[in-house]
């Protein structure tokens, strides 16, 4: 018997619920896989608080989740591509919270060899967006990037990729997360009155900024986008807002394969997540508390 968490009506995430639910065996085109390590993200909380009911409804009993890593454990009928025993991350909108789920093969990509599941799990939304993101805004070589929230998942993602396509970067964060930014090799800089012109006085040193990344989308951000870079059409925000809009920068738009270049690059040793915090699978309504009230390093893992 497996266990899923779920919610049949919206709000904190006190209303997660845990119970058991049992799986038929795959159909065509389905895999049947055990996970052994659940992402958690924002997206979750703000699913489960129901900012999204009016443009993406959900059916009740829903449960959460968007991202996991785990093994094939069955295969359906005339099925090729996986087998049991393959190590897989899984990607979706819903339906991660669990101990083993029923997938289609198309949500699946292979973990590269030197990848730990624990890792694996974080990739899709972190890194896969933050690969996205990046490769919109056309980084690469002599580039230096700005990424607001670069301590966070997808932001520390940014600052990894990113020096993988040769770029330097600077990096928003609170003061906790300065020396954090700076053992990922980014230039750090605190949020708070004045941020531009700490931007400012850091590219003297590293050189102009030529393209946004920003994870956080508020106000100051914004404000600090608008007047840093000329070239608005190399900025790109992946929580976007009124202020982004009337600003007119452009929302991140995923790309295909995006999981898998970012894999790659974890296996390439080039994009490592730091787990802030692991969870058992059944606290996961404390591990969305978390998320939504905390400042959170990297990424939090709930584990089945």
């Amino acid at each position: 018997m497996s266990t899923r968490i779920y919610f049949t009506e919206y709000g904190e995430p006190a209303v997660l619920q845990v119970g058991p639910e049992e799986l038929a065996p795959p159909g065509p085109g389905q895999v049947k896989v055990e996970f052994r390590a659940v992402g958690v993200n924002p997206f979750d909380w703000t699913l489960v608080a129901g900012v999204l009911k009016n443009s993406a409804p959900l059916e009740f009993p829903a449960v959460p989740g968007s991202e996991a890593a785990g093994v094939v454990t069955e295969v359906g009928p005339a099925f090729e591509g996986f087998a049991i025993g393959d190590e897989v991350i899984w990607n979706g909108f819903t339906g991660g919270y669990r101990t083993e789920a029923l997938v289609s093969a198309e949500q699946l990509t292979p973990v590269p060899v030197g990848v730990s599941l624990e890792q694996a799990a974080c990739i899709p939304v972190a890194g896969g967006t933050a690969y996205s993101a990046l490769r919109q805004a056309k980084v690469g070589p002599d580039d230096v990037v700005l990424i607001h929230a670069a301590a966070g998942g997808v932001g520390s993602a940014a600052v990894q990729i990113a020096q993988a396509f040769g770029a330097s970067v600077i990096g928003t964060a609170s003061e906790n997360n300065q020396d954090y930014l700076r053992e990922l090799g980014a230039f750090p800089v605190t949020y708070g009155p004045g941020l531009a012109e700490r931007v400012r006085s850091v590219a003297e040193e590293v050189g102009p900024v030529t393209a946004v990344l920003d994870a956080v989308g508020t106000e100051e951000s914004v404000a600090a986008t608008i007047e840093l870079l000329p070239d608005r059409g190399r900025a790109v925000i992946t929580v976007p807002g009124r202020h982004s809009r009337d600003a007119g920068i452009a929302k991140v738009r995923l790309e295909d394969g995006r999981v898998w270049e970012a894999a790659t690059l974890a296996a390439e040793g080039l994009l490592t997540f730091t787990i802030s915090q692991r969870f058992p699978l059944i606290e996961a309504a404390d591990a969305l508390e978390a998320s939504r009230t905390g400042h959170v390093r990297g990424k939090i893992v709930l584990l089945p």
